[in-house]
């Protein structure tokens, strides 16, 4: 799938921004965790990527960040584990 055509399923993220590049997008939906939504982003662009704009963003140090940060967390742990699952075929 296009990125385009991805982030197009997802308007919400960036609505006064349509022009937003994929960081600024990822680090939206990051800052409003939803665990299905940060799911999609991992596949889309790899774990490493989500995770990488994270580690920005909790440097940034924001209340926004502080407040998703216990559920950022949480959703990260539990895709790391699914992909550790899928890999070792339990």
């Amino acid at each position: 799938m296009p990125v385009s055509e991805f982030w197009s399923a997802l308007p919400g993220l960036v609505w006064s921004n349509p022009e937003a590049d994929d960081s600024t997008r990822i680090r939206a939906a990051l800052l409003k965790p939803y665990f299905t939504q940060l799911l999609e982003i991992a596949v889309a662009f790899g774990l490493d990527r989500l995770k990488e704009e994270w580690r920005i963003l909790e440097l940034e140090g924001t209340a926004q960040a502080t407040r998703a940060k216990p559920a950022v967390r949480r959703i990260l742990r539990n895709i790391e584990r699914g992909r550790e699952l899928a890999a070792s075929g339990d």
